[in-house]
């Protein structure tokens, strides 16, 4: 179960994402906050996984106020204004949605939450067990292509392009052709390693070379291939690229 507080000084926009939140089970509503203060708070008495965050609040903002936490939980902006994305995601926001809020997009910030979350139960995992054999790491999928059932090694792909029914797995050693959706293959691969960046591509982030307005380069045998960034993609890629930017 996921622990989460709304904070926002409109009851409507509390509301709305109540009722979002009701709709998935994983997620449990401790407390609707309607300032910065009554947040701290909550934090201070409760276990909190997640925040819905407003930016624009009266005293002090949503931006100010994460400022001030030494261990904030995940935190997904909430907010009608779009030019404070930047320094939403420099901040290591986990997402940043605009109002009016569609529960597709909720939905998907959501999901990303959830696999932020269960990322860190797995680092803390390890640490918990101290008998027994460690749990062994996946490193590789089985696709089928050309009647038999390939091995492909996460490390070697570089880029994955989507075309119907099939998809081409770009790799160093050259292309593999499978019939499957994208959506399939993506929810094999790891989220930490992979991201989707466009409706037909999912790129290996260790292989990104450059971002180049909204493309993304990379090496296909020393040849440098550019990959467009899907709008409903850009924040996700804006937020890998802060977190590692210089």
């Amino acid at each position: 179960m996921i622990n989460v507080i709304i904070v926002d000084d409109e009851p409507l926009a509390q509301d709305v994402l109540e009722t979002y939140i009701e709709k998935i089970p994983e997620l449990n509503l401790v407390q609707k906050c309607n300032n910065a203060f009554e947040a701290n708070e909550a934090l201070k008495n409760g276990n909190i996984d997640l925040m819905f965050l407003d930016i624009q609040m009266p005293q002090l903002t949503g931006i100010d106020f994460l400022k001030t936490l030494n261990r904030p939980p995940l935190v997904i902006f909430t907010t009608a204004y779009s030019n404070y994305a930047i320094e939403g995601f420099e901040l290591n926001a986990l997402d940043y949605l605009l109002k009016p809020i569609s529960m597709e997009r909720f939905l998907k910030a959501v999901n990303k939450a959830m696999d932020q979350l269960d990322l860190q139960q797995r680092d803390k995992a390890p640490a918990q067990v101290s008998q027994g054999a460690p749990e062994e790491k996946i490193e590789f999928i089985f696709v089928k292509a050309d009647k038999k059932l390939v091995k492909v090694n996460f490390e070697e792909i570089i880029y994955i392009e989507g075309l119907k029914d099939y998809v081409i797995i770009r790799t160093d050693k050259g292309r593999i052709i499978t019939l499957q959706t994208m959506k399939s293959l993506e929810d094999k691969l790891p989220v930490s390693q992979f991201k989707r960046i466009h409706r037909s591509y999912i790129v290996n982030i260790s292989k990104i070379n450059a971002i180049v307005g909204n493309m993304v380069e990379v090496l296909e045998k020393n040849v440098a291939k550019h990959l467009p960034v899907g709008k409903n993609y850009r924040d996700e890629l804006l937020e890998i690229v802060n977190k590692n930017r210089l």
